[in-house]
């Protein structure tokens, strides 16, 4: 066995997690750390099996980071938590990192309104130049839920940064949560797909992937590899709260089909809550679980993904044509 007695960043690590987990799993061997962090304590090692470990950018894989934060009061404040992030990742090598969904400055409509700023546009475009930065700076790619004033209104976007801090677009929330969130946001006309390192993806927007299926099969008939689901689902609400073994949920159930009706990989990417009504998750295009990050706490799950297991296979057989109404 080799260790790896340090990781470097441990005291930013402790400071902005609670917990983080690491755990990459690899074609043909496994690398596992799991340990929870309280402040003041240090990353403990990470073993490592002996084996041919695949080269850092090695073809047909990329590395992914799920990070599930709590979010912040103020912007300022997540912006700062966004850019200690990315210094993990670039520690951890990590290609491209999800946070949860709006997570500056926090989802309108879900109960929690009255802690929220009154939208800011300035401020909006303020935090997504420091975070290009911080990109650049690390060279991570990142993606990170913002809202955003338009010509139409106040939107719900999924920004997508590269390595470089450049802007590659964004995904607009199309799909609006009935209820609360219809009082804010406006949708968009639009999907769209986007390359990291060759690698494409699209990005689903929570009660997109839990209700609508075909937001999913858009990105995986043009040929998705993933699928990053940035979602907020559950409360800060106080009192006892016991989360269901993972799978039991509906959103957990959903997460699975979602991968396995395409052939593609599912990543979801939740807030980190008092009572999570879903984990944050990694689904294998044959919809089984790689991992999940357990609710309730501040982590961060970096995985391997082998994309040549995301064949698309169920997607490529989806025939519109056949589809037409009777006359």
């Amino acid at each position: 066995m080799k260790r790896l007695n340090e990781v470097s960043h441990k005291s930013i690590i402790c400071n902005i997690l609670k917990a983080v987990i690491v755990s990459v799993v690899l074609t043909s061997f496994t690398i596992t750390g799991k340990e929870y962090l309280e402040p003041g304590h240090k990353l403990s090692t990470v073993s490592i099996d002996s084996g041919n470990m695949p080269y850092k950018g090695a073809p047909d894989s990329i590395r992914i980071a799920l990070a599930q934060m709590r979010r912040c009061v103020y912007i300022s404040e997540g912006v700062r938590k966004i850019d200690s992030i990315l210094s993990v990742c670039k520690h951890l090598a990590v290609d491209i990192v999800c946070f949860p969904e709006t997570y500056i400055p926090g989802l309108r409509g879900g109960g929690e309104d009255s802690l929220l700023p009154p939208p800011d546009q300035p401020a909006m475009e303020k935090a997504l130049k420091e975070i290009q930065i911080s990109c650049n700076k690390f060279r991570v790619a990142a993606i990170i839920g913002l809202e955003w004033v338009s010509n139409s209104g106040l939107e719900n976007r999924a920004y997508v940064i590269t390595e470089e801090g450049k802007i590659l677009g964004y995904q607009t929330k199309n799909q609006i949560t009935p209820g609360g969130e219809e009082k804010y946001y406006v949708p968009e006309t639009t999907r769209r797909l986007f390359t990291v390192r060759g690698v494409p993806f699209g990005i689903v927007i929570c009660h997109e992937g839990w209700r609508y299926p075909e937001t999913v099969r858009w990105a995986a008939v043009r040929g998705a590899k993933i699928v990053f689901q940035p979602q907020v689902t559950g409360s800060n609400d106080t009192g006892t709260f016991k989360p269901r073994p993972w799978g039991q949920s509906y959103y957990e159930m959903a997460m699975i089909m979602r991968s396995k009706e395409n052939s593609i990989y599912f990543v979801s990417v939740n807030e980190c809550m008092n009572k999570q009504n879903s984990a944050t998750s990694l689904i294998d295009p044959e919809g089984n679980l790689v991992d999940h990050l357990p609710c309730g706490i501040e982590a961060l799950m970096i995985k391997d993904l082998d994309l040549t297991k995301a064949t698309g296979f169920y997607a490529s057989r989806y025939h519109p044509e056949r589809y037409n109404e009777e006359k």
